[in-house]
């Protein structure tokens, strides 16, 4: 009994260092994040212990880097034009994540490994197989991205203004 009791300290302490190691290692050398153009073909997203919230309007969208360590938010591409050649985001999430909003007709193929990942919630729908794909590549460590083609709250949403039938003089 005392064998399996110091064994389970000992992967319990373990856990612990490996926590606070990867914090601080995020912490002191985690870069920061500079503010993205939206306009801009290829982006370098940051979130190191803070929200991330991106929406791109890119002509020619390529791709680029998302970083979310100890953070996340959301990455919205409704309004950028997918690269004919197809794009490539690379993910790199530790206890993080978020949310990848994306056209509902856009062909979206995942590579992310690690304990975590991602999940496609669109509507299984037949996609035009010619049409340019995004491509996720990368490793999620105790956490993931899912990937929508709504935002996940309706603050940006255009709500529908009710009029009075009636037109008085």
């Amino acid at each position: 009994m005392k064998t399996i009791l110091r064994a389970f300290g000992l992967l319990l302490l373990g856990w612990f260092a490996f926590l606070f190691g990867a914090m601080a290692y995020a912490a002191i050398k985690g870069r920061n994040a500079v503010e993205q153009d939206p306009k801009a073909d290829e982006v370098d997203l940051v979130a190191n212990f803070g929200p991330l919230e991106f929406r791109s309007e890119a002509g020619s969208f390529k791709g680029g880097t998302v970083t979310t360590w100890f953070g996340g938010g959301s990455v919205d591409l409704r309004d950028a034009t997918l690269d004919p050649e197809g794009a490539t985001i690379h993910i790199n999430t530790l206890f993080g994540g978020g949310n990848l909003v994306v056209p509902e007709t856009w062909n979206v193929e995942s590579r992310i490994v690690g304990i975590g990942g991602i999940g496609d919630a669109r509507p299984k729908v037949e996609r035009p197989a010619g049409m340019p794909t995004l491509r996720l590549e990368g490793t999620a460590i105790f956490g993931g991205w899912g990937i929508t083609s709504s935002p996940g709250d309706d603050e940006d949403e255009t709500l529908p203004v009710e009029q009075d039938a009636t037109v008085t003089a």
